[in-house]
């Protein structure tokens, strides 16, 4: 393609997605500028995420495998525990044997500041503070405004803004994320009083909460518990750390697992959240402007795939507007390969949180991740390869839907 089509693309979001798409764009030669609300890169710091297999596979194609693998800690395995404790399966997670592509457990906000680091040192301008409050998409361009009273002019925009997206309740004021059934509690346990093997993520069934932990080299547990019930009211923290240890302690004594003494021996960070998502068929672009990432997308965190969802967007997202002449046609083209997968887990995620569908089967050639239930091993998904592989063109059509 000529470079004349597009030269400069805004991207309105700094986190996950919206790094990951810079870094995905500078590389196929576009102008990139990205345009993040928060003061800083500490934006939700106290929760916790694993990137998966396809996330790991994803960022390597942005060369950006070294910046992740410096924060966290990798997990080659997954464990599954019953509400007795006792072992259920023990099997390889992911694609255990390629050190660039295993599991890693790290809190959000390490991945933001390694991401944001990573466009730093490229050379692409990322700009802090500066809250979106309009959009005019017009003939020869797409204009942000921001609440500074400053403004951008690009012939692109990308909004990678996350579960609340100002871009997109600018192009579809009427789309908005709902509950998906559940609460989802985040902490960590300093000295974990119970050991696990080395690189293992523990899943347990538990009879009144789903529980995952993780013990980092250094011992300290990464843990959730996913709860059904009423959500938290909106605009609602869930209170203090005491008060939510207080809620989760009376379920999880309940079993006979490690789930009570890790939340009782954890400290003061334990946050919660309710766990929600987009509905199916929502727009993702209008005319220069196109969601990507939670922002288009947003699943409940049952099969744990945000981020690595994020960032496969990114990759094809940057190959789509690199092979394809037309940029409009290209966010079309983007759409088509990424829509069924996306809303797939969409589905498979919402039903593991509502207790509707079982919880074995995320996204294709993906395994469940920290806030999912246990999966089965699931080999490297073919068609996924090649849609990611930099340096193949992106495949006319996408793979048919799973």
């Amino acid at each position: 393609m000529t470079r004349t089509a597009v030269t400069r693309v805004l991207v309105i979001g700094g986190g996950i997605a919206g790094t990951a798409t810079a870094l995905g764009l500078h590389k196929a030669g576009f102008d990139v500028t990205v345009f993040e609300s928060h003061p800083d890169s500490a934006e939700d710091i106290g929760a916790f995420l694993t990137l998966a297999s396809n996330g790991m596979r994803a960022l390597a194609q942005l060369d950006a495998t070294d910046a992740v693998t410096a924060v966290g800690f990798p997990l080659t395995s997954l464990r599954l525990l019953d509400h007795q404790g006792t072992e259920a399966a023990h099997a390889p997670l992911g694609e255990a044997a390629d050190p660039a592509l295993r599991y890693r457990c790290l809190r959000r906000g390490e991945l933001n500041a390694a991401l944001q680091g990573e466009t730093a040192r490229r050379g692409i301008p990322l700009r802090h503070g500066a809250r979106l409050e309009s959009v005019t998409d017009g003939p020869d361009g797409v204009t942000a405004r921001f609440a500074d009273g400053t403004s951008a002019t690009g012939d692109l925009l990308v909004g990678a803004d996350g579960l609340n997206s100002t871009v997109r309740r600018l192009i579809t004021p009427g789309v908005r994320p709902g509950y998906a059934g559940q609460r989802v509690y985040y902490g960590y346990t300093a000295a974990a009083p119970v050991a696990g093997p080395d690189g293992t993520i523990t899943m347990v069934r538990g009879s009144e909460a789903a529980f995952g932990y993780a013990v980092s080299p250094a011992g300290e547990a990464y843990w959730f518990a996913r709860v059904g019930g009423d959500p938290l009211p909106a605009g609602a923290s869930g209170g203090p750390s005491a008060a939510l240890r207080g809620q989760l302690l009376p379920l999880l004594r309940k079993d006979a697992t490690p789930a009570a003494d890790l939340v009782e021996a954890a400290g003061d960070g334990i946050t919660v959240t309710n766990a929600t998502e987009l509905p199916l068929g929502a727009t993702w672009r209008s005319g220069r402007v196109l969601l990507i990432g939670d922002a288009a997308h947003a699943a409940s965190p049952a099969t744990g795939q945000g981020a690595s969802m994020a960032l496969e967007d990114a990759v094809v997202l940057a190959k789509a507007l690199r092979d394809l002449p037309d940029p409009l046609g290209a966010f079309a083209a983007y759409e088509r390969h990424r829509r069924p997968r996306a809303e797939h887990n969409i589905t498979v995620s919402g039903g593991i949180s509502r207790g509707t569908h079982a919880p074995s089967r995320p996204a294709p050639g993906t395994a469940a991740g920290p806030a999912g239930g246990a999966a089965r091993p699931t080999a490297p998904d073919e068609d996924l390869i090649r849609q990611l592989a930099w340096d193949t063109a992106l495949p006319a059509d996408p793979p048919a839907a799973d």
